[in-house]
Parts: structure tokens; sequence; C-alpha cells
């Protein structure tokens, strides 16, 4: 079992940045690829981006491409997700979420967070 905690979300205007972090106990962080995923309303969960189990490997939405970075520090079990240049279609539910292999499907990811709020206006 490994379970997720969500934080950073918040309000902020277009083109500002805000930074996520999702903090995991349980089994060993590293030993999980980790992936960020948002949901807004009336939308289905959707990819943003994913981190394999050391960092080497990263990938990215189209829509987030060069704008979002994820990261990770196996020492303190976090997985961060640094948004800039923020869009009001950004505006969502964020969840962190943690599966044995770097996956872009929602629906393969075994462990969940609860989310955080991000609305950006315009």
């Amino acid at each position: 079992q490994v379970q997720l905690v969500e934080s950073g979300g918040g309000l902020v205007q277009a083109g500002g940045s805000l930074r996520l972090s999702c903090a995991a106990s349980g089994r060993t962080f590293s030993s999980y690829a980790m992936g960020w995923f948002r949901q807004a309303p009336g939308k289905e969960r959707e990819f943003v981006a994913a981190i394999s189990r050391i960092g080497g490997g990263t990938a990215y939405a189209d829509s987030v491409k060069g704008r979002f970075t994820i990261s990770r520090a196996n020492a303190k079990s976090t997985v961060d997700l640094q948004m800039n240049s923020l869009k009001p279609e950004d505006t969502a539910v964020y969840y962190c979420a943690a599966d044995r292999l770097l996956e872009t499907d929602w629906k393969l990811y075994d462990y969940w967070g609860q989310g955080t709020q991000v609305t950006v206006s315009s």
C-alpha cells in the first residue's frame, strides 16, 4: 500500500505559477513511477505528467509541455509539479498517482491521492 497526499493547490491569475507537491508513505517510494493527472468538472480525468522510478524518464501531455515540470525526491518520498504560465483551462482537481511503470493512462495507476484544487482566473 502507498498513501499519497497532495498539497499546494489554490487560486492564481492567468500567467502565474503554482507548485504542487505529493508526499508518499508506505512502501518504498522509489519502487513506483509517479504521475500527475487532472479532472475538470464534467470532463474525464486526463494525464498531465509522469516520472519514472529514479527520475530518469519523464512524459508530459502536449497541453502542458514547456510550461509544467515534474520532479521527484526519493529521499523525501515526494513528487512535485511546477506549473508556470498557467491558463484558465488548467483549472481542475489535480491528483498524484503511483504505479510500477511510467504510464499515461490513468486507469493503470494503482494508488491515488485525494486531489488538490487548482483554479486559474482570467
